[in-house]
C-alpha cells in the first residue's frame, strides 16, 4: 500500500475494485487503464459508467473510438445494462468518434482534437455527467509517429478532461503483459493514475489480474489482484470482493460426521470453521467429506458438495459402499452435489459457481473435495486467492466448510507454499497419512491445529470398512507422520533414510 494525502474518491461500483483502490478512483481526475487485447479494458470503461448510473445516480458520457454506439449497446445488453433506456432518460450519452478514426485520410495534421473535445464538453453539460469513459487512446494516436507529439497531445487531453469536472477512464493498448512501458512509451508517464489489466498465459494456465501502478498523491493497494468476468456481475475482483469484516464468531460446535474425530478436535468444530483435510490417494478424504455431509443431513441442515475428478454417479457408488444414500439425501432437499473435472472451467469460474450456489441454496455446510485437482487449471497463487475469497464468503454466512486436498498437490510437499498458506487461512487442519510396515500398510490421522480449542495431539490409527472410517488408539512406534509417508523410529540394526521410509529400509543391513 502506498501513502499520501486523502483525496476524494469516486467509487466505481465494480465488484471488489473499490477495495483495491481504497474507495475508488481519484475524483475529478483521469485514470489510464492499459492492457493487451482481451484483458477487459473496454468492459472496465463500460461498467464504470453503468455502475455509476445504477448504484450512484451519476450520469455519464462514453467517447467511442474503437466501436460504434450500436455495438456497445448490444454488448452491454448481455450484462443487463440497458444503455438505450439510459440514453432516453438523459443519463447516458455517446460521443461517436469511431467514424473519424476509421477514415483512411486521417493524419496528425487533419485530426482536430479540439473540435472533438468541444463535442465532449457539450455532451457532459447536456446530461450533467459526473463520469466519462474514452475507449481508446490507441485509436487516436495510431497514426502519430512522433512520440513528443503524442506526449503533448496527452497533456492537452488530460487538461481538457480535468476542466470538465468529471472522473474519467481512458483505455489504451499495451504490447506486453508485464512490460510496464505501454505501446507509445509515454502514456503512463503523462497520466497521474494508471491501471494495468492482464490476461496472461503461463505454463498452459491463464490468469487475469488487475494492478494499480500509481495513484499520484493518494493511497492504493499494491500488487496484482485476480479477477474474472462474470456473465451476470461483470468484472469481479477476487478475493477482495468477498472479504467484508465480520464481528461475530460462532461458539456453537457441530459434528464432523465421525464421533472419534469430534473427540480429537475438542468435541466438534465451530459452526463457522473452515477445515483443511489433507491426505494421499485412498487415505479416506472423500469418505470423510461424505460423512461430513451426512452429519448435515442428520441434523436437518443443507450441504453444498463440490467434488472434482469424479462424476455424480461415481460419488453415489462410493457413498453406497459406506451405507450412505446420496439419492435420498438429495431428494430431501438437504444435499446438492456438483461433480466434474477441473478442465471444464477456470478456477475463477468455479469460484463464481460455488458462491452463486451459496446464495441460491443457502447451505449450512460446504464441501470442496479435491482442491488440489484445480492445480491443473491454475497457478498456486490463483488457488490461494480462490481459498481466500471462498473463505470470506463462507465466514460471512457462518457456513461450516471442509476442503480436502492431496498433500503433494500443487506440485509441492505438505509444508511448503501454497499449502502452508492455505493451512494458515483455515481453522482446523487434519492430516491423513499411510504408515508403511514390513508386512502391511496402515492409515494414520492427526490434528495439527484447531483455532480456539484444545485438541488431541496423538497420531492415531485409522481403519475403513463398509461402515465408514474408524479412529482407534495411538500408533505405536511411529514418528514423522507429517510427510507423505510415516515411518517407525530408527532401527538399531542400521540407519533409515528419513526421506524414504519404505519397506526396504527395514531389511537386514549388509554384513
Amino acid at each position: 500500500m502506498t501513502g499520501g494525502a486523502a483525496i476524494e474518491r469516486t467509487p466505481t461500483g465494480i465488484s471488489g475494485f473499490d477495495e483495491v483502490a481504497i474507495g475508488g478512483l481519484p475524483a475529478g481526475r483521469s485514470t489510464l487503464v492499459t492492457g493487451t487485447t482481451g484483458s477487459g479494458k473496454t468492459l472496465f470503461a463500460l461498467e464504470f459508467l453503468a455502475r455509476g448510473i445504477m448504484r450512484f445516480g451519476e450520469p455519464g458520457v462514453f467517447l467511442a473510438f474503437d466501436e460504434t454506439p450500436a455495438d456497445i449497446r448490444r454488448n452491454a445488453g448481455s450484462l443487463g445494462f440497458d444503455i438505450a433506456r439510459w440514453e432516453a432518460e438523459g443519463k447516458w450519452m455517446f460521443v461517436d468518434a469511431s467514424a473519424d478514426t476509421g477514415e483512411e485520410t486521417l493524419t496528425v495534421g487533419t485530426y482536430d482534437l479540439g473540435a472533438l473535445m468541444a463535442r465532449v464538453d457539450r455532451a457532459v453539460r447536456e446530461v450533467g455527467a459526473k463520469r466519462l469513459s474514452l475507449d481508446s487512446l490507441g485509436a487516436v494516436f495510431v497514426r502519430f509517429h512522433d512520440r513528443e507529439l503524442i506526449r503533448h497531445e496527452l497533456h492537452r487531453l488530460a487538461r481538457v478532461l480535468d476542466s470538465l469536472d468529471v472522473t474519467s477512464v481512458l483505455t489504451t493498448e499495451r504490447d506486453d503483459e508485464y512490460d510496464h512501458v505501454s505501446r507509445y512509451g509515454v502514456e503512463e508517464f503523462v497520466m497521474d493514475n494508471v491501471l494495468i489489466m492482464r490476461n496472461v498465459m503461463r505454463s498452459e494456465r491463464r490468469r487475469r489480474t488487475i494492478e494499480i501502478v500509481k495513484f499520484r498523491g493518494t493511497t492504493h493497494r499494491t500488487g496484482e489482484w485476480l479477477f474474472t468476468i462474470d456473465p451476470k456481475d461483470g468484472l469481479v475482483i477476487i478475493p477482495l470482493a468477498f472479504l467484508a469484516p465480520r464481528e461475530h464468531a460462532s461458539r456453537e460446535r457441530v459434528s464432523t460426521g465421525n464421533l472419534e474425530l469430534d473427540a480429537m478436535v475438542g468435541g466438534g468444530i465451530f459452526r463457522d470453521a473452515v477445515v483443511l483435510l489433507t491426505g494421499p490417494l485412498g487415505a479416506g478424504k472423500t469418505l470423510s467429506a461424505l460423512q461430513f455431509a451426512d452429519a448435515a443431513f442428520r441434523a436437518g441442515e443443507r450441504c453444498l458438495f463440490h467434488i472434482f475428478d469424479e462424476t455424480r454417479e461415481q460419488l453415489s457408488r462410493d457413498a453406497a459402499g459406506w451405507g450412505l444414500d446420496l439419492d435420498v439425501m438429495e431428494a430431501s432437499g438437504l444435499l446438492q452435489v456438483a461433480a466434474g473435472y477441473p478442465e471444464v472451467a477456470s478456477v475463477e469460474e468455479y469460484f463464481l459457481r460455488i458462491s452463486s450456489g451459496i446464495t441460491d441454496f443457502a447451505p449450512a455446510r460446504l464441501v470442496v473435495d479435491g482442491l488440489s485437482a484445480l492445480e491443473r487449471r491454475a497457478t498456486p497463487r490463483t488457488l490461494l486467492d480462490f481459498v481466500i475469497a471462498l473463505g470470506g464468503v463462507v465466514r460471512q454466512h457462518e457456513i461450516t466448510t471442509l476442503f480436502t486436498c492431496a498433500p503433494t498437490g500443487m506440485g509441492m510437499s505438505m509444508f511448503t507454499a501454497p499449502i502452508t498458506e492455505i493451512a494458515s487461512l483455515t481453522d482446523v487442519t487434519i492430516v491423513l497419512r499411510y504408515i508403511e510396515g514390513a508386512a502391511a500398510v496402515q492409515r494414520a490421522i492427526t490434528v495439527l491445529q484447531t483455532r480456539g480449542s484444545a485438541h488431541d495431539h496423538a497420531i492415531r490409527q485409522v481403519s475403513i470398512d463398509s461402515a465408514g472410517m474408524h479412529i482407534g488408539g495411538p500408533c505405536p512406534d511411529v514418528f514423522r507422520v507429517l510427510s507423505d509417508t510415516a515411518v517407525p523410529p530408527p532401527d538399531p540394526r542400521g540407519p533409515i533414510d528419513p526421506d524414504r521410509g519404505t519397506a526396504e529400509d527395514w531389511t537386514e543391513p549388509p554384513g
